[in-house]
């Protein structure tokens, strides 16, 4: 009896203690939600209004052309990344910006209402993330690896990794229902070899939907056109529209190119799923790399998961 009584003063005291954090986002309505279908559900966090989009867009489109259920999270509101205003103008533009991109991938979009440059790994933003996930049901979970040259880019994969497990806890952010099964965790890729190099398990052709991507991409202007934080004038003259012009077209050429060098430096993995002669021929590429904290999926769960195979 003694023992009954404490775990039930244990449980009302963690109800207790986290409801202040539970105030900070309002609770989904079902409109806000995918319906139960069957379909695959996929969330993918970024620190900004880009990054998914840079790291995610192409398979975020495959997934939301077969009708799977796709969101991608912007962590911080992205109200410092720009050389020439900051605050609430510029994160209503980012805003703006990232829900029409996120409209011509037929993805879901939110942005977290933190400051750009002012992410921390606090418990109350893990509820938030654990949070996102469990509404979401997530099948998949994206986000950025923890070793990275940016704060919030760092503090986001953190997030996203404590997040893992943690949304099965029940209770761990109890207004929410835990899930029965913890998703697979991935990582985006990146350049950084330092304390380990990003190590694909799987990679995606992207070439049907590149030119989405790169539309996707186009229309985030104050970011890439304008040159965000580190940007200037000179970039993007509002009285020069023959410079405007052709400062766009070298930004589409460059995110082709990223995504090009993709496919080049995981031609490998791209034989693995769709064999050396297809794989030969992929232009353009997305990877990523399971986080061993989440699911452990093998090659046909992964397949499942990501159904762009077949020919």
């Amino acid at each position: 009896m003694n023992t009954h009584r404490i775990s039930r003063r244990n449980a009302l005291g963690l109800l207790a203690s986290t409801s202040a954090a539970f105030l900070t986002r309002p609770f989904r309505v079902a409109a806000d939600l995918p319906p139960e279908d069957g379909k695959l559900r996929i969330i993918c966090f970024g620190a900004h209004p880009d990054d998914c989009e840079l790291q995610a867009a192409g398979v975020g489109a495959l997934w939301s052309a077969q009708g799977h259920h796709v969101k991608f999270v912007s962590v911080t509101n992205g109200d410092i990344g720009h050389w020439e205003g900051a605050g609430g103008p510029l994160s209503l533009r980012r805003r703006k910006e990232v829900k029409e991109a996120d409209g011509l991938l037929g993805v879901t979009s939110e942005v977290l209402d933190i400051h750009d440059g002012e992410l921390m790994p606090t418990l109350e933003n893990r509820r938030t993330i654990s949070k996102l996930i469990r509404e979401w049901k997530a099948d998949i979970v994206m986000g950025p690896r923890t070793n990275d040259y940016h704060p919030d880019h760092r503090y986001t994969g953190v997030l996203v990794q404590d997040a893992a497990y943690m949304v099965t806890v029940p209770f761990f952010n109890p207004e929410v229902p835990p899930l029965k099964k913890n998703p697979v965790f991935l990582y985006y890729p990146d350049g950084f070899l330092k304390p380990n190099p990003f190590q694909p398990d799987i990679a995606v052709d992207i070439s049907s939907v590149m030119e989405k991507k790169l539309d996707a991409l186009g229309v985030m202007i104050s970011q890439f056109a304008e040159g965000g934080a580190n940007g200037s004038a000179d970039l993007m003259p509002p009285n020069g529209p023959e410079k405007q012009k052709a400062r766009k077209k070298e930004v589409r050429d460059g995110f082709a190119r990223r995504s090009h060098g993709i496919a080049e430096r995981f031609r490998k993995e791209l034989a693995e799923w769709y064999g050396a002669d297809k794989a030969a021929q992929v232009q353009y590429a997305e990877a990523f790399e399971i986080c061993e904290y989440g699911s452990r999926p093998n090659k046909r769960e992964l397949a499942r998961l990501f159904p762009f195979f077949k020919s």
